[in-house]
């Protein structure tokens, strides 16, 4: 069963999430602030981060950022008491999976790490499989891409909008399909979700960039022909 880091300052609410979180069936670490997060994420083992906002010594937003530059790619979720948009961009173009505004159902945090958890964690062999686009190489078993023969260092939400997109070729995606299909869940986002991690993603592809395209009043496909 997958291990999970609750990251807050609050004692109680680290109890709270634990108590759920077990009762469902997974393991539990604990840290105070971010700073122990990212000890704790040295040791390896994490399988999700569950990662608050405001937190003292090191904030989770800090933290969030320092795991991606060190790339350690564990899925996140953030907690925030701030439900502002600009809060929850920033977590998301700051690299996190999802996030839950404070104050949430447990049952509501306990699906969504089910779901990310279902995006991110191994798949069995039978996906093994590889698409291949001119200078991108994207390996669904190893969950990797490469541009031009270099890693390209993608977080697991971005992986995964790319593999549905590659899946899709050719297919005019609308937002909404790509919420309900790569967040996999009744997902109550907004269409500006989906077009900062497009954003983030093209970022990551270099000059595979024009692969992603834009088809205005609709959404995005992959089209690896577009010149």
């Amino acid at each position: 069963m997958a291990k999970i880091l609750i990251v807050d300052d609050e004692p109680r609410i680290r109890d709270l999430i634990r108590e759920h979180l077990q009762y469902a069936g997974y393991t539990c670490e604990e840290a105070g602030d971010g700073s122990a997060a990212l000890t704790a994420l040295a040791q390896g083992g994490i399988d999700l981060v569950i990662l608050d906002i405001m937190m003292p010594f090191m904030d989770g937003m800090t933290c969030l950022r320092e795991m991606r530059t060190r790339r350690i790619s564990t899925p996140v979720i953030m907690l925030t008491a701030r439900g502002e948009e600009y809060d929850k961009l920033a977590g998301l173009e700051g690299g996190a999976d999802d996030y839950v505004v404070k104050p949430f159902s447990p049952r509501e945090l306990v699906a969504r790490v089910r779901a990310v958890l279902a995006r991110t964690m191994p798949r069995p062999t039978e996906d093994d499989s590889v698409y291949s686009f001119g200078d991108l190489v994207i390996d669904t078993a190893s969950h990797s891409v490469k541009v031009a023969g270099q890693e390209a260092s993608l977080t697991p939400k971005e992986f995964d909008l790319l593999v549905f997109l590659v899946s899709n070729k050719g297919i005019a995606l609308s937002r909404e399909k790509i919420l309900q299909k790569v967040w996999n869940y009744d997902y109550y986002g907004e269409d500006r979700t989906v077009d900062t991690h497009i954003k983030m993603l093209r970022s990551h592809l270099g000059p595979c960039r024009s692969y992603i395209v834009t088809v205005w009043g609709i959404g995005y496909k992959f089209d690896p022909d577009t010149l």
